[in-house]
């Protein structure tokens, strides 16, 4: 079983920049891994995918302001999220597949694995 924990949120102003972090107590190599956020009332979107390849995938609202990236020593997932805007406040997951050597994917149906998530507020 694989148990992922989210940090790094909190709260800032519009733009700064915030690092998450994801660490995981089973494997994440070779595994797709992913960033999803959710407004209150709203459905959990995908952010920023990492697939097994390496080869990562990204909202067009994040693209060029977030970058994903995997830390193979520890194992854990980052986020890192720069020139924030108060449209990016919400709750982050982690997110990991469920099979080994899967594509970057930013649809909630594609991850079996999720952590509790942190909150991050921008404020304007």
């Amino acid at each position: 079983q694989v148990r992922l924990v989210e940090s790094g949120g909190g709260t800032v102003q519009a733009g700064a920049s915030l690092t998450l972090s994801c660490a995981a107590s089973g494997s994440t190599t070779y595994f797709s891994m992913g960033w999803f956020r959710q407004y209150p009332g709203k459905e959990r979107e995908g952010v920023a995918s990492l697939g097994s390849d390496g080869s990562t995938n990204y909202a067009a609202s994040v693209e060029g302001r977030f970058t994903v990236a995997e830390d193979n020593a520890k194992p854990a997932l980052s986020l890192q999220m720069n020139a924030l805007k108060p449209e990016d406040t919400g709750v982050y997951y982690c997110a990991r597949g469920p099979r080994l050597f899967d594509d970057c994917n930013l649809l909630e149906g594609a991850y079996n694995h999720w952590g509790q998530g942190t909150q991050v507020t921008v404020s304007s």
